[in-house]
């Protein structure tokens, strides 16, 4: 399986003037000074981590309105934006919202977990191991326990595991190209990852 199986202005129109009304004759009031508009701040600029240290800015995965529906798009998409979770985590860390749609049941889930959560704590971090989602397709076809399988091209880029003082521990080449299968259930209004296998042969 990839990626888990590395680890252990509105306009506004007048009312027409009456025809033949005299002009208004010109304000006397003086011009006010007209306020100046302030200079928007500048979006801080994604930085990929590298030798130097850990991904900055990396942009936050945002759930689509149509993975919020029990529909075939909404579970196709519900499966592009779990591996994006997947992906931040490697990047930044954090699995709070990848925690949230996976269930704990979820073996290879709690490894990749339990990697990630090392590898950035205490000083260390990894570069790499994003991941990208060129395929995904599902027959949209509950089981008797309205679970739903989904069918995922996961690319992964090569991990190197840095250590705290900046030194590499270890590389991991880029993984095979291969499918995964998800496991997914539709309950309390959300979609949640029960599990996730490689698909072999």
């Amino acid at each position: 399986m990839v990626a888990l199986s590395l680890f252990p202005i509105t306009a506004c129109t007048g009312g027409a003037a009456t025809p033949g009304a005299p002009a208004a004759p010109p304000s006397s009031s003086p011009t006010g000074t007209p306020t100046p508009t302030p200079t928007p701040t500048p979006a801080a600029s994604y930085k990929p981590a590298d030798a130097s240290g850990r991904a900055q800015n990396v942009p936050v995965p945002e759930l689509p309105e149509t993975a919020k529906a029990e529909t075939k798009e909404g579970l196709e998409a519900f499966a592009r934006y779990w591996f994006q979770l997947l992906s931040y985590g490697y990047e930044t860390g954090e699995l709070a919202q990848f925690e949230e749609m996976t269930s704990p049941d979820c073996e290879p889930c709690t490894k990749a977990k339990s990697v990630i959560k090392a590898w950035h704590a205490e000083g260390r971090w990894l570069i790499g191991g994003k991941i990208t989602t060129p395929t995904v397709s599902t027959e949209f076809v509950p089981d008797a326990a309205a679970t739903y399988q989904v069918v995922v091209q996961a690319q992964q880029t090569p991990l190197t595991y840095m250590r705290q003082d900046a030194s590499v521990a270890r590389s991991d080449p880029q993984p095979d190209d291969t499918g995964n299968l998800l496991l997914v259930t539709f309950s309390g209004r959300k979609w949640t990852v029960l599990n996730v296998g490689r698909i072999v042969g």
